[in-house]
């Protein structure tokens, strides 16, 4: 494996989260869905940038084919698939000509997924499951990835979309930006310019071979048994399917995370897998969060990706302004930091290494802040001395 690659992989991650606040989970989950070759679903109220965090990550991912289609009650499956051949319908034959459309699309998103009516349905199904389109009633395979479905709402009951929610693996629930500074950011459009990373096809494809490789020790899959366990005590029951593919989700998660073992406490991502009725998200979420992080371990993630957020963005925008907004940032988590190590001394060590390590960011932005300053001081003062003996 690429040290290379794996590089781009952070740089893609944390350019995206420079550039969509508040969507850490989102864009882990987009970028774990890609390399594990699982579909996602992102479901929140319009203008929660669905759309647009989909359509990024296909301009990232170079010679990538991307198709995105706002689904209707209308919606005809020409659209989707492609219109029917007059040529060869002139012989008899029912094909359709897929080109620029879902069937030969490497990336798919699709908008108002549940709005998808019976004549879509089932060829959608068999092509998001099984990778498969029936053209004339041939079987034919598509280059499929991912598919990113989304919806401003779930699928009510007895609408017959039970199998196409079951489809997507990952699913994320989306709300508008909460914390104001970041709104701010938003509203004054910060990051939006950023040049962003770019991966190739050949690459992509080389980082979901190695994150097939990546190995699950022992206490991850006993782990996962005890959670299974727990679930059903609270009648909570995921088939054997999706715990399988699961597996794949954990691969890709340690992969992001620059490693080549899963961890126990990759399992927490699976909090957006496990649940197969919105009433049990909760439920979910409290007995594998106890199973996979402690209270210390889920802080100190948080704390690690905002400072890793803050000075990727820095290095989007050099100016004094954002400098200074970058700083109090830091100086903030800096205090999260020491209070958290205060009152938990046992986890000392791994506290300190994480201190440590945002400190030295602290530092760096500092220094790009008065390191122009100073020679622009200097600039100025030599200016002054030269009008001074002229005169």
């Amino acid at each position: 494996m690429t040290i290379t690659n794996l590089k781009k992989l952070e740089e893609i991650r944390q350019a995206l989260n420079s550039k969509f606040f508040e969507r850490e989970n989102e864009v882990e989950g987009i970028l774990v869905a890609l390399l594990s070759r699982q579909h996602m679903l992102m479901i929140g109220p319009a203008g929660t940038a669905k759309s647009a965090l989909a359509f990024e990550l296909a301009k990232i991912v170079q010679g990538t084919e991307y198709f995105q289609w706002l689904l209707t009650r209308f919606s005809t499956p020409e659209e989707v698939f492609g219109p029917l051949s007059l040529k060869d319908l002139e012989q008899g034959v029912y094909k359709r000509n897929t080109a620029t459309k879902m069937p030969e699309a490497n990336l798919v998103f699709l908008d108002e997924i549940f709005k998808a009516n019976s004549a879509i349905l089932n060829s959608l199904l068999t092509l998001i499951n099984e990778r498969l389109f029936y053209n004339n009633g041939t079987p034919v395979k598509v280059p499929l990835m991912s598919v990113i479905g989304a919806s401003n709402e779930y699928p009510e009951d007895g609408e017959g979309l039970e199998a196409l929610f079951d489809r997507f693996l990952l699913r994320f629930e989306l709300d508008y930006i909460a914390d104001e500074t970041n709104f701010v950011s938003m509203m004054k459009g910060t990051g939006q310019n950023q040049v962003m990373p770019s991966v190739t096809m050949d690459e992509l494809v080389q980082l979901q071979y190695f994150t097939d490789m990546v190995t699950i020790p022992d206490e991850v899959y006993a782990t996962l048994s005890e959670i299974r366990n727990n679930l059903r005590d609270e009648g909570i029951r995921p088939s054997d399917r999706r715990f399988k593919q699961s597996l794949s989700v954990l691969q890709a998660k340690a992969l992001i995370n620059q490693r080549q073992v899963v961890k126990v406490d990759d399992i927490v991502i699976l909090e957006n897998v496990l649940w197969e009725t919105v009433d049990q998200k909760d439920t979910v979420s409290t007995i594998i969060r106890n199973h996979s992080q402690d209270v210390v371990t889920q802080a100190l993630y948080s704390i690690r990706n905002e400072a890793n957020e803050v000075f990727y963005s820095i290095q989007q925008d050099h100016s004094p302004e954002a400098g200074m907004e970058a700083t109090q940032k830091m100086k903030a988590l800096v205090a999260n930091l020491n209070k958290l190590k205060s009152n938990n001394q046992s986890r000392k060590i791994d506290i300190d290494a994480l201190l440590d390590k945002v400190i030295s960011m602290e530092h760096e932005i500092l220094d790009s802040i008065l390191e122009p300053w100073y020679f622009d001081v200097q600039n100025k003062k030599r200016g002054s001395t030269s009008t001074f003996l002229k005169m």
